[in-house]
């Protein structure tokens, strides 16, 4: 690094500017809110009259008397935040062109355009894998292998999370295991709390993480930092990684869940319908490919009706055996070259993505040509389907109509569980990267109950009912009814009066389009972590923003102070808890992995102009501990301290399982606890036996 080390510009408003404003994106990445945003209703008005005549989206319907504004809320959260900081900082010129360089195509190692490059075409692959049904399929096979003997079960789904995690990340596993582990204690008799097999299953996918650099963006940045190569960075952290999950598992099933409400001895478990069992898997990448059986399976919480259905999902799960074979064919052998070719290397290498991306490409390729050949079969299941769900609707309608005392509740199902509230019904992928805008009160508001119901009926797709199809009187829920008799009240709009197409109505069509004849594809691209681009660009230039204003020389500066007085071992230990303190208050691991870098690399550049280098023994101690830390660090005291922590807490709550904070933080303290002095201790081991005192040769 050829940066100035003097520590004076710190007294400069603008440093001191710098720190603030890095320290309050970092706090509201840890508790997101939104602020509310209020534009008189005549100019929002005017803009969605301004968008109807161009015929961008439809016309205005309804407009509530009385309102003079309009609120709109705006969200601070992971994305924005970090957004919002980097331009604060360019206008007051705290920051410029240079933080904006180094902090989007790389400086000291650190290319955060090659990073987001491999890691997303990756993701492709590992996410396409998941979307044909390996993972659940597996994870069904590993249940029917520990049937119902509680605590093997529970070993053995223990090491599949494991296994499966270090090949193909932390997020795949999160995406399904957590869905397959709620509809697994769900249709349990005798598992009373979900607490065990959810929380095991976040800590285990993380820690297998660390094994290989493919498996989490955090090691990406911290083997380009340091040039690593892949096959060095496995086989010093696969010893403390694997040590970890054999000690942590015996604690977690004898001491932290030492209950039989979470891990029975014998599991009891609902028994799967014959006729269920013969029926043909459908995929749920196809829209509505379940008919109505969702919507029930919501209102059915933990009622038989809803353990029947939670059961079809885990015990005839659907697998794409083709796909799921040529997925896992490009995956391995993706890894396989990267891992050869950064082995061969020979000091400049090229981008890893290289790779990468061309194998994304080909699994893409596969993936539209798949759903392509099969289109014809998907769209009839798709439009069976939304027929079912259309008719459950007008059914629900004219019902609501004949008898509008009669709604129930929805039963409440205990500390943990929700109702199916439609506030709480929202997709993940929505939960965790939600849009920079928001709002609360609409122009187009919705008719009052006193109105008439066509327009809700037209909302539904409902108002042209001879238009649908005939429906088959047999699903899978037995006899359906007859449709009630039309009301002669309703009445279609002239023709005239129809509404145009507009570019929202196309949008939506096209999407839908998409979804029935590409659903693999268009699966995978909704589940894509594309909101880690933005964050992670904002946070480099945050991190590069702090190095150019002294900050990253102070705590440069006091890390060098606090090895000379601990030694090796103090390395270990404070680079461990600092690691995983800073996940849950510096822009989750990944932001961590950033500024620890700088630090380090800033440590390494005072030694050297000092001429007192560090020994190859402490500084591995250093770089390997904060490796452990900052993947061990995603299940520790926030779920922020990770993006996977916000979508393993959004997934459980679609599946009627809330988790609370201060539980979240309770339950993990002594799993990370655990795994940390474990991985630390025979990280300590490692480099006594591995390293020496020489000095550390950059």
């Amino acid at each position: 690094m050829d940066q100035d080390l003097d520590t004076d510009r710190i007294k400069d408003w603008r440093s001191i500017v710098t720190l603030i404003v890095f320290v309050f994106a970092n706090i509201v990445v840890l508790f997101p809110f939104h602020i509310p945003v209020y534009l008189p209703r005549f100019l929002t008005n005017a803009v969605l009259d301004a968008l109807s005549v161009t015929r961008i989206i439809a016309p205005r319907q309804h407009e509530r008397p009385g309102t003079v504004f309009v609120r709109f809320n705006f969200p601070f959260n992971f994305v924005t935040a970090p957004l919002i900081a980097d331009l604060f900082l360019l206008a007051i010129l705290a920051i410029g062109r240079k933080e904006v360089h180094d902090g989007t195509l790389g400086a000291d190692n650190i290319s955060p355009i090659d990073i987001m490059a491999f890691f997303l075409t990756l993701a492709y692959i590992a996410i396409s894998i998941d979307a044909s049904g390996l993972i659940r399929y597996l994870a069904f096979k590993v249940l029917q292998k520990g049937g119902k003997v509680g605590h093997r079960l529970f070993f053995y789904l223990y090491a599949f999370f494991f296994i499966l995690g270090s090949f193909i990340g932390n997020d795949p596993i999160i995406l399904s295991g957590t869905a397959f582990l709620a509809y697994m204690t769900r249709v349990s008799s005798n598992i009373l709390h979900p607490r065990a097999w959810i929380y095991t299953q976040f800590a285990v996918a993380n820690i297998a993480s660390a094994i290989l650099v493919s498996s989490n963006p955090t090691n990406l940045v911290l083997t380009s930092a340091f040039e690593i190569k892949f096959i060095d960075y496995t086989a010093n952290m696969i010893v403390p990684v694997v040590i970890t999950a054999i000690v942590l598992f015996p604690f977690l099933l004898y001491i932290i869940f030492a209950d039989e409400s979470l891990v029975p001895l014998s599991i009891e478990m609902h028994e799967l319908p014959e006729e269920v069992k013969a029926r043909k898997p459908v995929n749920p990448n196809i829209p509505n490919a379940r008919g109505n059986a969702e919507e029930q399976e919501k209102e059915a919480a933990n009622g038989e009706e809803g353990k029947l259905l939670s059961l079809e999902e885990i015990l005839n799960p659907f697998l794409d055996k083709r796909g799921a074979i040529f997925g896992a064919v490009i995956m391995a052998a993706t890894l396989i070259t990267v891992l050869a070719l950064n082995a061969a290397s020979q000091g400049h290498t090229h981008p890893v993505f290289w790779v990468t991306l061309p194998a994304a490409f080909v699994l893409f390729c596969w993936d539209v040509a798949y759903g392509w050949h099969h289109r014809r079969e998907t769209r009839e299941i798709a439009r069976k389907g939304r027929e079912e769900l259309q008719r459950t609707h007008m059914e629900r309608v004219m019902g609501d109509e004949e008898a509008p005392g009669d709604n129930v509740p929805p039963q409440s199902t205990g500390a943990l569980v929700t109702s199916s509230s439609g506030a709480l019904e929202h997709s993940a992928e929505n939960a965790v990267f939600p849009s920079t805008s928001s709002t609360e009160e609409r122009s187009a508001q919705q008719p009052s109950p006193g109105d008439s119901t066509l327009d809700e009926k037209q909302e539904l797709g409902l108002a042209n009912v001879s238009s649908l199809s005939p429906i088959p009187a047999s699903t899978r829920q037995g006899e359906k009814p007859p449709l009630p008799p039309k009301d002669p009240s309703l009445k279609l709009p002239p023709r005239g009066q129809m509404q145009k197409s507009t570019l929202e109505s196309l949008s939506m069509d096209l999407y839908r389009w998409l979804q029935e004849t590409f659903p693999t594809v268009t699966a995978v691209v909704s589940h894509m972590p594309f909101a880690l681009v933005p964050f992670a660009f904002a946070m480099f230039v945050l991190v590069q923003a702090l190095a150019t204003k002294g900050w990253i020389e102070v705590f440069a500066y006091g890390w060098d102070h606090w090895v000379n007085r601990t030694g090796t071992v103090g390395a270990i230990g404070g680079m461990g808890f600092l690691s995983v303190i800073l996940c849950n208050f510096a822009g989750t691991n990944i932001g961590t992995t950033i500024l620890l870098s700088r630090v380090v690399q800033t440590w390494q550049a005072i030694h050297r102009v000092n001429g007192t280098p560090i020994s190859d023994r402490t500084f591995w101690a250093t770089v390997y501990s904060m490796a452990l830390g900052v993947n061990y660090g995603a299940f520790s005291t926030a779920f922020s301290a990770s993006l996977a922590g916000l979508l393993w807490r959004d997934i459980l709550l679609r599946k009627h399982i809330r988790v609370r904070s201060l539980d979240f933080a309770m339950v993990n303290l002594p799993i990370i606890a655990i795994s940390m002095a474990v991985g630390c201790a025979v990280l300590v081991g490692e480099v006594y036996i591995m390293r020496d005192n020489t000095p550390y040769d950059a």
